[in-house]
């Protein structure tokens, strides 16, 4: 499943290629949802909103189109009048005069307006996003703090959306590499300077996701590992899918287990 940078990276792409558009046609797979086809098209999108793993598609007139890819959905963007390469099955079409964007796969989609989008089931249970540029690493230490986290173990805590927004399954092994937590451990186990540590792993690891499509390894690392010839998914991690390999770090033998899904650490560095 993507996670939050892949989701806000996709939305940077659509946001280019739609807002502000006239639009020359809005279509939807689902029944349900074709009575809003006629409004949205007389309007146009005024911005793509990523929450976590979800998308919302802001149009002028107050509508908003929701939409979470799950495990198989895909967008994709393409020139007016142009297929898209794929053999999936088309679920959303927002048509553009010079553009396309369009939803593959996905089946969660719905039309909200501003009460909708307050009280949809999944959206008003999110936890604050990790790429929110107002989210400090204040504000996560405190949800750290809080006593009814105290005996959640780090491994799940991470992939509830209800406490950060846009993490999964990558990003939870390489936050705690960087902050040289064992995924086993819990909040109320931490003193204040790892519970600092983490509070801002979270946001860096994250935001480096976004900011180098993906790459979670420190960044210098990285370079040197594609100078060397390395492969994007061999210099792509620190730790996650590195298993019996060697600590970049500290030379340490990667680990894994099922902590709900696949974990990898150091055992050298994480305690």
């Amino acid at each position: 499943m993507p996670e939050g940078p892949e989701i806000r990276r996709a939305a940077d792409k659509l946001e280019k290629a739609i807002v502000g558009q006239p639009l020359r046609s809005v279509e939807f797979a689902f029944a349900r949802l074709k009575p809003f086809e006629e409004e949205l098209v007389a309007s146009q999108v005024s911005a793509i909103e990523t929450r976590g793993k979800a998308l919302l598609t802001h149009f002028a007139n107050g509508l908003s189109i929701y939409s979470h890819n799950q495990l198989y959905g895909r967008w994709y963007v393409v020139k007016a009048g142009k297929a898209a390469n794929t053999s999936r099955s088309l679920r959303l079409a927002v048509r553009g005069a010079t553009h396309e964007i369009l939803l593959y796969s996905a089946s969660d989609i719905d039309v909200l307006d501003e009460v909708g989008i307050a009280t949809h089931p999944f959206l008003h249970k999110l936890g604050p996003d990790a790429l929110n540029p107002a989210l400090a690493p204040r504000h996560l230490e405190a949800r750290l703090a809080d006593p009814r986290l105290a005996r959640r173990r780090l491994a799940d805590l991470l992939l509830d959306q209800g406490f950060v927004a846009g993490i999964g399954n990558y990003l939870r092994s390489e936050i705690l590499f960087e902050a040289q937590l064992l995924p086993t451990r819990r909040p109320g186990t931490l003193d204040s300077g790892q519970r600092s540590a983490l509070a801002a792993s979270i946001l860096t690891i994250t935001r480096r996701a976004y900011r180098l499509a993906g790459i979670t390894n420190d960044p210098t690392r990285a370079a040197a590992l594609k100078a060397a010839g390395l492969s994007y998914g061999r210099r792509r991690h620190a730790v996650f899918e590195r298993a019996g390999q060697a600590c970049y770090r500290c030379g340490g033998i990667i680990e894994e287990a099922n902590l709900s899904r696949r974990v990898f650490w150091c055992s050298g560095c994480q305690h």
